[in-house]
């Protein structure tokens, strides 16, 4: 009489040495998966900076958050009859980047000093900002536009831009 079903008892079980790689293989699966999800959950919420030359550059697409930082070129603030529509432009003194704003601007906000927006470019290529910052002292200016400054040559010694102070670089 044949058995359908046979075992063999015989057969070696899985040793130390397999089931440690599975172990090891199983964790990195799952190490992988979780860093896979974290860098997916994370790459809506970058947001980069760029110089007003950079966006020039590198023709970012409409839509696409980021922050701006330079100068608020001398003469281009135009406020709306409404009071929170504000039109200014933004240079790092080698391209212009004009920019749009409704809300209230902070009381330190003037043509020739440096400012930071946040938001996105519209398909007319101009920058819609949802945030507007502006420095706080004298002698303060964002990092990022400090070194956009300095990369175009226009950076002087003690902070100010040459275009804020009147002299010529």
């Amino acid at each position: 009489m044949m058995r359908k079903w046979h075992i063999n008892y015989d057969a070696k079980a899985m040793t130390r040495k397999q089931r440690r790689l599975y172990a090891v293989l199983g964790a990195m699966l799952l190490l992988g998966s979780a860093v896979g999800l974290v860098l997916y959950a994370v790459r809506d919420t970058l947001v980069y900076f760029y110089s007003p030359s950079e966006v020039a550059q590198k023709n970012l697409p409409p839509g696409r958050n980021m922050r701006i930082g330079g100068l608020v070129e001398e003469g281009s603030v135009v406020r709306h009859t409404d009071g929170t529509l504000i039109e200014f432009a933004v240079t790092d003194l080698q391209a212009r980047l004009p920019v749009r704003y409704t809300g209230l601007l902070p009381d330190l906000f003037r043509e020739g000093k440096g400012v930071v927006a946040e938001g996105m470019m519209n398909t007319e290529g101009v920058f819609i900002a949802s945030t507007v910052l502006a420095k706080h002292d004298e002698n303060y200016m964002p990092p990022e536009v400090a070194d956009a400054l300095k990369k175009s040559g226009r950076w002087q010694e003690g902070g100010a831009p040459a275009a804020a102070t009147g002299q010529k670089p």
